[in-house]
């Protein structure tokens, strides 16, 4: 998809329904793969430029993607790009279970090139 303004669903009206979390509500996620019972799970976020300040990941959202990350068989990404015209990643990083995400690469070959072994990982793995 080559969509710079998607459509995205707004979860509004369930905010404040959970009267002990008031603020709890919906996340999404931008991208999942699902190969032999292993997944890639990626959150895109716009990154910093001289007329924008930047996509951050809310308190909420690090908590969600931290909580994935910890489940077996999954790996966790923050890319700071989008895919307007072109797929753009300026970097991008891997969530730990605990503490802060590590730097994994930069660019979108090398984006490509951890894709192409995260599957290679999943197709060989055998439970």
């Amino acid at each position: 998809m080559r969509n710079p303004n998607p459509k995205v669903v707004d979860y509004g009206e369930l905010i404040g329904l959970i009267p002990d979390n008031d603020k709890f509500s919906p996340s999404d996620v931008d991208g999942i793969c699902e190969r032999n019972g292993q997944f890639l799970i990626m959150e895109w976020k716009r990154p910093k430029t001289d007329d924008y300040e930047g996509e951050k990941v809310s308190y909420g959202q690090q908590r969600l993607l931290q909580a994935l990350a910890a489940k077996e068989g999954f790996i966790v990404i923050i890319v700071y790009g989008h895919t307007d015209e072109e797929m753009v990643v300026e970097k991008f990083f891997r969530v730990q279970p605990k503490g802060p995400c590590v730097k994994v690469g930069v660019g979108v070959e090398m984006f490509k090139n951890f894709y192409k072994q995260w599957y290679e990982l999943a197709n060989g793995y055998k439970k």
